[in-house]
């Protein structure tokens, strides 16, 4: 049977999915950024070795703050452009990076076994890029005079996972194509009305945000035609299909085609799910 526990004390991970379950295993959101990012320069300079020795928990471990709440209990955001409003984005952005590190982690450690190593590269990188930018966020957080944790959030993101845990090409269609692609059609929007607040250093995060997420929609992409070219299936087809299944709802235009087209994304994808 294999563990499920992470590296003893002091002792650090020997392996990619050790690794991957010592930061799903953290509870504190720096800690966990932290370690997101340790992980994955230890993996560029071959300091971990390729095996899936560890299986990932059901759900990752996660802070006392913020409280949780249902989606439809979530409070508003208050006046567009106030302070308070723009810390209530920021705060729900920082959320939404703190899952994306443990949804790349688990990415590895679920579903890394058995693909190309280019596959767990991709998803380190990932996992490293919503480190930097769940700390970028917090950082910013901070100035504003409050932090990570000061506001409710919902675990929408988490329920992706779970319905999505035994099927790779469920996860790729969900997580990276449908959900962090709807990132790239929102966030040109919201760093116009960042500085349209004067928030210069809030709109910089976004941006380098956008930038990011838009080679993670396209990994997600590589990794979904390859599974469908190795099951001799149509992509976009089988994309529908996983969609209806594991998507609740339509697509919501509008799309930022450009953006998605840079990611490999065709609007054959997503323009018949509208």
């Amino acid at each position: 049977m294999l563990a499920t526990a992470p590296a003893a004390d002091g002792e650090p991970p020997r392996s990619i999915a050790g690794a991957a379950v010592n930061v799903l295993m953290t509870a504190g959101a720096a800690d966990k950024a932290a370690l997101s990012r340790r992980h994955a320069a230890a993996w560029r300079a071959g300091a971990l070795t390729a095996a899936f020795d560890v299986q990932p928990p059901d759900r990752p471990a996660r802070p006392a703050r913020p409280e949780l709440l249902p989606p439809n209990r979530m409070p508003k955001r208050g006046k567009a452009g106030s302070e308070a409003a723009r810390f209530a984005l920021l705060h729900a952005l920082a959320h939404i990076e703190l899952n994306a590190i443990d949804l790349a982690w688990d990415m590895v450690a679920r579903f890394g076994d058995g693909m190309p190593r280019a596959f767990v590269d991709d998803w380190v990188k990932v996992a490293d890029d919503e480190a930097l930018h769940f700390s970028l966020l917090a950082e910013r957080l901070a100035v504003l005079g409050g932090g990570y944790g000061d506001l409710p959030a919902h675990d929408g993101l988490w329920d992706a996972a779970r319905a999505t845990r035994e099927t790779l090409l469920g996860r790729l269609a969900i997580v990276p194509m449908v959900l962090e692609a709807r990132g790239l059609d929102v966030t040109p929007q919201t760093i116009e009305r960042l500085r349209k607040a004067g928030d210069d250093e809030s709109a910089a995060i976004l941006e380098r945000i956008y930038t990011d997420e838009i080679t993670h929609v396209a990994a997600g992409v590589r990794w979904f035609n390859h599974l469908c070219e190795s099951a001799d299936g149509d992509s976009q087809a089988m994309f529908h299909a996983a969609v209806r299944q594991f998507f609740r709802g339509d697509l919501k235009p509008p799309f930022n085609d450009s953006a998605r087209l840079q990611a490999g994304m065709m609007s054959g994808f997503y323009h018949p799910l509208a």
